[in-house]
């Protein structure tokens, strides 16, 4: 015991335990599963749908129940507490708990115990049915043969929940199966029953925690190295309130994200989920039935992310979890009005993320950059803030040329540039920020001038492209670069590299790579330079094989003065020069028969630079 004295002199006795809890900002118990599941069914512990759909198969529910009747340990589950909530008149509320670790282990023993349903991997409501079969003390899934078997008591959720009685549940086992012992079998009914007197432990994490803390605490205790992004803790605060409709946002958000990349889930919804059909979020989502665009495929964080930021003009999603809580960041205070103004701004953020017109209009945006295929996309994050900044300009009123025209310049530049490969919230902080605070024509051109010098165009974007990887942006700016020009494929008189780029032509290696390794022993890095790449035809990739360019193009320049093609499209010299210009091409490709390797890298890739750099100011 410890004696500590107040400010009033009164002495306050504690304990070790109570000073260390205090301090800590949790508490861990033991609870009894019925207190356990008692609290879900009343909702003083929300279950938030943070991994959405249950990926417990049966036979993993039919463990929990052995382990839990044999008194093996289950594990912890962790729970963080909601603040109090400040109403309007002045009273508070107390805060729900939200079941943030161990949702599968809750839910299956919500339906193995209670007999909840469950929604499967494919979305369907199902009942988990679990049998247990009293003579071998085992459990099993119930199954239409164990239906039929006297020996099992086929679901044991009547017996749990009292639909019926213990005495009567002996009566009419024992008269189906007169040789078990009676007292040995209520033994064994009432070790079943006493399934919910078992104990699991519970780790409750204080309401002032902040959410850095919990996801610390979440990734040092999961035993299964299992991580929760923001997203998610966002997503289980959404679906935990349905004082302002959060479950049905949060289906939103789930179904938008899921029909996005199957197209075929519409029906689905509406034949097994008939109450989130009838909301307007269904009918905002209804045109994905028939889209296949997938340029564009985004994730629950993703969506979240554009419809916060786009809405609160905020890039933390930390924060959006205060303010869905009713945080008052200035008095540190929750209130209810917050809240409630919270949620109706997030429900309309993904109300206009969800429009058609606008997902549509984006994604064309978009690919009149260049931009017409998924692979040339690397990362999401500038996709999704500059979906981020077409409904900000939108919502502001700016000429539609101009946004199309900031759209485009800003993809490309924070792609080319990697602004949000790093410090993705801050920057996306920021940057909304200054968008706020100034016309954003304006915060561009500062940009431009701090980031996009003419040492970036003639030296930076040159040593972007000193690399072997074919998924690199500065690479995939320079293909889109020749989709927006409509430059014809390596070769090719006819079939032009956004062509190639949609229907999966053929990247050749200029200077091929066989006979890189073969004549000079390069290696992979080495000949596989994207300076060395082009988009071409496969029988043109074919028909030239593993010849090096003196070879191949003398067949060109050849077929240029006698007019009979034998290798591509290219009939004469203007024609060669043409596609060999809108592939950055030096022309010492075909007037340097000992065109050395090295040197030619270097040449491309300072064209390469210039091609990117005008194609981007003619954005």
């Amino acid at each position: 015991m410890i004696l500590v004295f107040s400010c009033s002199g009164q002495v306050l006795k504690l304990t070790e335990r109570e000073i260390f809890m205090s301090l800590q900002k949790y508490s861990v118990n033991q609870h009894l599963i019925e207190s356990l599941l008692t609290w879900v069914k009343s909702g003083e512990i929300a279950i938030p749908e943070i991994q959405r759909p249950f990926v417990w198969d049966a036979a993993q529910v039919r463990d929990l129940l052995d382990s839990l009747y044999k008194g093996y340990p289950v594990g912890y589950i962790i729970v963080w507490k909601n603040p109090n909530v400040k109403l309007k008149d002045g009273s508070f509320s107390q805060g729900k708990k939200i079941l943030i670790d161990g949702q599968q282990r809750v839910t299956a023993l919500s339906a193995a115990l209670i007999g909840q349903s469950v929604v499967n991997k494919e979305y369907k409501q199902v009942r988990i049915r679990i049998a247990f079969n009293p003579k071998e003390e085992r459990f099993e899934v119930t199954t239409p043969i164990i239906e039929r078997d006297k020996a099992w008591i086929s679901d044991v959720v009547p017996i749990m929940q009292g639909d019926i009685s213990l005495l009567k549940m002996i009566r009419q086992y024992n008269e189906a199966n007169p040789e078990v012992d009676e007292d040995k079998l209520e033994s064994v009914i009432s070790q079943l029953t006493g399934i919910t007197k078992k104990q699991i432990g519970m780790i409750e994490l204080d309401a002032d925690l902040d959410i850095e803390t919990v996801t610390e605490i979440f990734i040092r205790i999961n035993r299964e190295g299992v991580t929760l992004s923001q997203a998610d803790f966002v997503m289980s605060k959404i679906a935990s309130n349905e004082t302002y409709g959060g479950n049905q946002l949060r289906k939103a958000i789930d179904y938008f994200c899921h029909l996005a990349v199957a197209p075929g889930f519409y029906s689905h919804i509406a034949n097994n989920d008939p109450e989130f059909a009838k909301t307007d979020y269904f009918k905002a989502m209804r045109w994905l039935r028939n889209e296949n665009d997938d340029l564009y495929e985004p994730s629950y964080t993703d969506m979240l992310r554009v419809a916060f930021t786009s809405q609160f003009s905020r890039g933390k999603l930390a924060d959006l979890v205060g303010l869905l809580s009713g945080r008052n960041f200035e008095t540190r205070t929750y209130e209810q009005d917050i809240e409630e103004a919270s949620y109706d701004k997030l429900k309309h953020g993904v109300m206009q993320f969800m429009n058609e017109t606008h997902f549509k209009r984006f994604i064309m945006i978009i690919k009149s950059a260049g931009y017409v295929v998924n692979k040339l996309i690397r990362a999401q994050a500038p996709l999704n803030f500059c979906y981020i900044l077409y409904l900000k300009l939108r919502a502001e009123k700016y000429d539609q040329n101009k946004i199309e025209h900031y759209v485009r310049r800003w993809f490309v530049l924070t792609s080319l540039t990697g602004r949000y490969s790093s410090s993705q919230e801050t920057r996306f902080d920021y940057d909304i920020k200054q968008i706020d605070a100034q016309d954003f024509g304006d915060f561009l051109a500062s940009i431009e001038a701090a980031e996009l010098s003419e040492a970036f165009w003639n030296v930076g974007l040159v040593q972007l492209l000193t690399t072997s990887n074919s998924t690199h942006p500065a690479f995939n700016a320079f293909l889109a670069a020749q989709s927006v020009s409509n430059d014809k494929g390596f070769l090719s008189k006819q079939i032009t590299v956004k062509s190639l780029l949609e229907h999966r032509g053929d990247i050749h290696h200029i200077f091929p790579k066989n006979y890189l390794k073969k004549t000079f022993n390069l290696t992979r890095g080495q000949y596989n330079q994207v300076a060395n790449y082009v988009y071409t035809q496969s029988e043109i990739n074919i028909a030239i094989a593993d010849k090096p360019p003196a070879d191949y193009m003398k067949i060109i320049v050849d077929q240029c003065q006698t007019g009979e093609l034998v290798l591509g499209g290219i009939g004469s010299m203007d024609e060669l020069k043409a596609d060999l210009s809108a592939n950055a091409i030096p022309e010492n490709l075909y007037l340097k028969q000992d065109y050395d390797y090295q040197y030619f890298l270097s040449e491309r890739r300072n064209l390469m630079a210039a091609k990117i750099k005008q194609y981007y100011f003619s954005l």
